[in-house]
This record gives C-alpha cells, structure tokens and sequence, in this order.
C-alpha cells in the first residue's frame, strides 16, 4: 500500500493507493509539500526470505 501525505496550510490529507504507479502518478499531479510513502506490512508473504 502507498500513502500520499498533502500539507495545504494548516491542513493535512492522506490518500491511499494500491499500486506505487498509482501513487507517483497523484504525486506528480499534487500541488504543495507532500510525501509518498510505502508501508510495508511485517507479514507480507512477498518479503519473505527463503532459505536455500
């Protein structure tokens, strides 16, 4: 999941996206001081390692 953080002012918006390209194609279309952010879930079956 992807989190696009908007500053305006004294106000503060968060959006959430599935996909990364989702997410970088709202952050190049966003006005203002804003941060793209990925969360990573500590159990998600694709970080996993397997050992060999």
């Amino acid at each position: 999941m992807w989190v696009l953080t908007v500053y305006a002012g004294k106000e503060m918006k968060m959006f959430e996206f599935e996909t990364e390209e989702q997410a970088r194609e709202a952050f190049a279309k966003t006005n203002g001081c804003k941060v793209l952010s990925e969360v990573v879930y500590y159990n998600d079956p694709h970080l996993t390692l397997v050992a060999i």
